[in-house]
């Protein structure tokens, strides 16, 4: 496969070439590389569009095969250039060339975000998921492989602005190759450059213990335990468009769901992988796993260990069997001219028959509903049947029956009040009855998770009925008003409720029958159009495809906008990030999610900050995949700069003792700093503090980003001192030089400076405040300043 793609040496590089000439020399080799890579992108956009214009207007071959061509056609095209149009930023990023025999040149590939090949099928650009591209990843200077160099290409739009060069091996390159070796580190460059509130895709940079990560097998669960700054996230990221690369036969079809911790998270890793050449894959939160609800309100630290508690699952089961129930006594209805009686042995027998049906609530619902009218329809017939026979009755016992009568009424004694058809309008007419339809929904109500969570929540009797197990104070940590906004801890149990009430499907499958009824009708009057106009048989028209015209509802929806909208989808792959946060409850409802149990779980239990989160890992995934989940750990840190990191150890080692923190490969920038405020004067001295870090910390291109994490006592005031700056943890907070968040807000993004408010109120509003403080100080990619108000908190002892 390989091939010597650069044969000829520069123009003006001689064996004395000054550096400048040799990086001008580099740079005008690559760029004419790096602009006949751009033109065969282009000429692959263009020719998508061109079948995008021109397939629909062919028209095809007649009938359901050539229509579903077509159509697939279409979808392919639309995809390509969805990921083509993706991968414009940054193109080609690598180039890596293979020793040589005997002086001669060995293989060159250049790596990118796609593959493409010329005309010839002959490669230009390297998939950097491929194999052939995998030593521009795993190579060391201890262990290069078969390279001689690699070569890091930094673009500017459709420009090479810089080239950097890692040697291996300087005898395995050509005496040509060797007068254009320029640069400096790849990885620290790419580190020091600021934050632009985005994760950058730095797949150009990754190193190999996160390639190990990013191409281990699909099947299982990989557990990638990482402290702060090892690349966690950003291995996960390019795992899950390996993933799509290598098994897109099943994940295409399946897709890829990421969850991460926030909002504020998914917007800042958003554009990475469309920019690694995947658009089908879901991002979502704990808070928006339910459809249909979007959450971002957090609980106390008390209600959430509570509500994050196995034990729910089974009060949730309990509350939905409290709202199946019958009358203490006979069910009586009144209806306009009578009152309908069902004893109370039929009502229970009717709730034991539905509860005996393998399905959810508001399934075995529809059994009650029909058992129980049933028996609503037989009792009105019985009543009127009495009515009607009284006259008779009363000519019996003055023995003035005739005889032909007397032997009619023998005959008719056995036979049933009402036939199939009779019983079947009967119950239809009184469930049109408000009072008949109110009685049964008292006793077997068609809900929804968000009614009987609601409902439940609100009513202490209720607590009280199904928490059994849980003490009166964790029962009381669940009260709440009804209209109360929903909480991120809450979706987990809507979800658990979701499962448990299903829904009634059967007017749904009733419109699907119609809908195909009325699709044929449609289809042989399109036929009969088409026949009296003598035109049936011709090739290019067909009674399908013109009764399918009027029928257009848009573009076909992706893989990912289907999965989204769909509670009960079964993804091939499942990724969690800032996993230790995650509840009992909340696995459950991933775990729904991935049947197949193929999951990347990434995060650090020294972070765990939610009062539910994970102690171990294996506390949360034994109960799933017992002895079957395997640990990678990520031990180099490359954000966080050596003195800041010295810091975050001490307090790592009172709080997580048993957790390893991950050695920085950077020295540079200042100590952390600690500054002493006064509450009175946090409003004057707070602004100072913030325009002064990001003057320190402001780029050529203004990119620099600065955090004030501030405790949950002083978060109002910190953001009544800056009011211009964006709060909490909102898609728009990225855009903002400055935010103001709390630690919990903070988990998984990164930036320039960090300014920690009251770190001695960060770690006493939690039963966990000491992981807290670990995340908030570790936030940081070049200074970190400790705003105190008193004293420091013994776990920042050494800032005194």
């Amino acid at each position: 496969m390989g091939s010597r793609q650069v044969k000829s040496a520069p123009e003006n590089s001689s064996a004395g070439a000054s550096p400048a000439d040799a990086r001008a020399a580099a740079l005008r080799t690559e760029q004419e590389r790096v602009s006949g890579i751009y033109a065969r992108l282009d000429a692959e956009r263009a020719a998508a569009e061109g079948t995008l214009r021109a397939v629909p207007a062919t028209g095809g071959g007649r009938g359901f095969q050539a229509m579903v061509e077509r159509q697939a056609a279409v979808e392919e095209s639309a995809r390509r250039l969805s990921r083509l149009n993706a991968v414009e930023r940054a193109l080609c990023f690598g180039r890596i060339d293979h020793r040589g025999e005997a002086g001669a040149a060995g293989d060159t590939f250049y790596v990118g975000r796609i593959g493409l090949r010329d005309d010839d099928r002959e490669p230009l650009l390297i998939d950097w998921r491929a194999a052939a591209a995998r030593p521009f990843y795993t190579a060391t200077p201890s262990s290069p492989g078969t390279l001689a160099r690699r070569r890091h290409l930094h673009l500017s739009g459709r420009t090479v602005a810089r080239i950097d060069d890692e040697v291996f091996d300087l005898e395995g390159l050509t005496e040509e190759d060797r007068r254009t070796i320029v640069g400096e580190a790849a990885l620290l460059a790419t580190l020091r450059r600021g934050r632009t509130g985005r994760m950058t895709d730095v797949v150009a940079t990754i190193q190999q213990e996160q390639d190990e990560v990013i191409r281990a097998g699909l099947h299982g669960v990989l557990v990638v335990q990482g402290g702060p700054g090892t690349g966690k996230t950003v291995a996960a990221l390019h795992r899950a468009a390996f993933l799509l690369y290598t098994h897109r036969d099943v994940l295409e079809r399946r897709g890829v769901l990421v969850v991460g911790p926030n909002a504020t998270f998914l917007r800042y890793i958003e554009q990475v992988l469309p920019g690694l050449g995947e658009t089908d894959v879901v991002l979502t939160t704990v808070g928006e796993l339910l459809p249909g609800v979007r959450a971002t309100a957090a609980e106390g630290p008390r209600a959430a260990a509570v509500k994050g508690d196995l034990r729910m699952a089974e009060l949730v089961r309990a509350a939905v069997a409290d709202r199946q129930r019958v009358p203490r006594g006979d069910l009586e209805v009144e209806t306009d001219d009578m009152v309908l009686r069902v004893d109370h042995e039929t009502c229970l027998r009717a709730r034991d028959r539905a509860r005996a049906l393998r399905a959810a609530h508001n399934v075995q619902r529809r059994l009650f509903v029909h058992e129980t009218l049933e028996a609503l329809a037989v009792n009105r017939a019985e009543q009127y049947d009495r009515i009607a026979d009284e006259p008779l009755e009363r000519m019996i016992r003055e023995g003035g029956v005739p005889a032909w009568l007397q032997e009619l009424m023998d005959e008719t004694a056995d036979e049933p009040l009402m036939d199939a058809e009779d019983l079947k309008y009967a119950k239809a007419e009184l469930w049109r009855d408000p009072d008949v339809r109110a009685a049964i929904d008292g006793l077997w109500p068609e809900l929804t998770p968000q009614r009987l969570l609601e409902e439940l929540f609100a009513d202490p009797l209720a607590l009280a009925r199904v928490g059994d197990g849980l003490t009166d104070e964790e029962l009381g940590a669940l009260y709440r008003p009804a209209g109360s906004p929903w909480t991120v801890a809450d979706v987990p149990l809507l979800d658990e409720a979701a499962e448990l009430l299903g829904e009634d499907d059967s007017a749904e499958r009733a419109r699907e029958r119609a809908l195909a009824a009325e699709r044929a009708a449609e289809e042989r009057y399109a036929r009969e159009v088409l026949m009296s106009n003598g035109v049936e048989g011709l090739p290019e028209i067909d009674a399908a495809h013109l009764a399918d015209r009027q029928h257009y509802d848009g573009p076909p929806r992706t893989t990912a906008q289907r999965a989204a909208a769909d509670r009960e989808w079964a993804y091939g792959h499942v990724i969690v990030d800032e996993a230790q946060e995650l509840s009992e409850m909340a696995w459950r409802a991933v775990m729904r999610r991935v049947p197949t149990r193929s999951l990347t779980v990434v995060g650090d239990i020294a972070q765990t900050g939610s009062a539910a989160g994970a102690h171990s890992w294996g506390q949360m995934l034994d109960r799933y995949v017992p002895g079957r989940w395997r640990e990678q750990r990520l031990m180099v840190n490359y954000r966080t700069p050596a003195a800041i990191m010295r810091l975050a150890t001490e307090v790592l080692a009172v709080v997580a003792p048993d957790q390893t923190p991950p050695e920085p490969v950077r020295d540079d920038g200042p100590p952390p700093a600690a500054v002493g405020v006064p509450p009175a004067a946090l409003a004057g001295r707070l602004p100072e503090l913030v325009a002064a870090e990001l003057a320190e910390v402001a780029t050529d291109a203004g990119e620099g980003r600065l955090a004030v994490i501030a405790s949950g006592a002083r978060h109002a005031a910190v953001r009544a001192a800056l009011p211009d700056a964006e709060a909490g943890a909102t898609p728009e907070a990225l855009d903002s030089p400055v935010v103001v968040l709390t630690a919990e807000e903070a988990k998984g993004l990164e930036f320039d400076s960090v300014i920690v408010v009251d770190p001695a109120g960060i770690v006493a509003e939690s039963p966990r405040g000491g992981q807290d403080l670990y995340v908030a100080i570790t936030r940081a990619t070049r200074r970190l300043t400790v705003v105190h108000d008193d004293d420091l908190p013994d776990l920042l002892a050494s800032l005194r």
